[in-house]
């Protein structure tokens, strides 16, 4: 082999081992997995004993209904939940209630995503710097696995063998991840790619009122994509309870009026109604511990 030929491969191998800067262009990855953001589901882990009481609670503060449930094993190896997904205007939730131990690494995923093609998704997450955390496995419907993202987000990818039909949400939840600045670019960089998302925003001065930090601002991320919305929530990581606790946030058209259904049903409030940068938010608790963001846009 010529000394030139052994250059060229010593440069193509540095090359390809350089880490990714945050922020470079890449190029994204062809195919769009997502089927649409109804079929995004926040996985809820509750108490068997407060299954039924978190699903009352939720219709009620957000009306819809629960799909049909029952006792399952969903996870690739023994064990036994309660499992029933809950529909509502303003997002749904798979909720589980496990009769066993969950295995390890299930109750670390924050939300479930239904795509197109198992494969070619677990591949495109894979090339966009996702790892997997659970290769693909078969479930009673279906097959999935669990990848994690950069800084640490656990997310569910999942394919149904008959796909289901669900109407559009009224109002598009929003993913509400914590990240530090660390990794917050190669966050970005990484989901943009998969996801074929888009910045909405990215405000490096958002008031710190809005999670509990007054006179502290911090930077807000605000993504967009078929798989729905995501705000990235970056800090120094050191933050008042309960932020950092919710999963995700939901739009409603009546704040206070929501907030009246949630206490009647037994729903507590963390956080009282705030208003600051275009929105009116407050913090609840469901019985058996989920903690959600609820908001409302002031009219423009």
């Amino acid at each position: 082999m010529t000394m030139k030929r052994v250059t060229l491969l010593l440069v193509a191998a540095l090359v390809g081992a350089a880490p990714a800067v945050p922020g470079a262009a890449r190029e994204p990855v062809s195919s769009d997995f997502a089927m649409g953001p109804q079929y995004d589901t926040t996985h809820v882990y509750v108490p068997v004993a407060d299954f039924d009481a978190f699903i009352r609670s939720f219709i009620a503060t957000f009306g819809g209904k629960a799909n049909p449930g029952g006792v399952f094993q969903v996870t690739p190896t023994p064990s036994q939940t309660r499992s029933q997904v809950v529909v509502t205007p303003a997002g749904s939730v798979s909720v589980f209630g496990f009769e066993t131990p969950i295995p390890y690494p299930f109750g670390e995923e924050r939300v479930g995503y239904l795509v197109k093609d198992m494969d070619g998704a677990v591949a495109a997450a894979r090339a966009a710097g996702a790892t997997r955390v659970v290769e693909t496995f078969p479930d009673p419907i279906g097959r999935d696995t669990l990848v994690r993202w950069p800084g640490g987000s656990v997310m569910q990818l999942y394919w149904h063998t008959k796909t289901p039909s669900y109407p559009a949400a009224t109002n598009v939840p929003e993913s509400r991840l914590y990240l530090t600045a660390d990794t917050a670019d190669a966050y970005v960089v990484s989901w943009t790619r998969f996801a074929h998302a888009t910045v909405v925003s990215d405000d490096r001065a958002a008031p710190g009122e809005e999670i509990g930090r007054p006179g502290k601002p911090y930077r807000r991320i605000r993504l967009s994509s078929g798989f729905g919305k995501t705000t990235l929530i970056v800090t120094d990581g050191a933050l008042p309870w309960p932020y950092g606790r919710e999963l995700t946030g939901y739009e409603v058209a009546d704040l206070q009026g929501t907030l009246a259904k949630a206490q009647a049903a037994g729903v507590k409030l963390l956080v009282p109604t705030h208003t600051v940068g275009g929105r009116s938010a407050a913090m609840v608790q469901f019985p058996g511990g989920y903690i959600a963001e609820l908001h409302s846009i002031a009219a423009r």
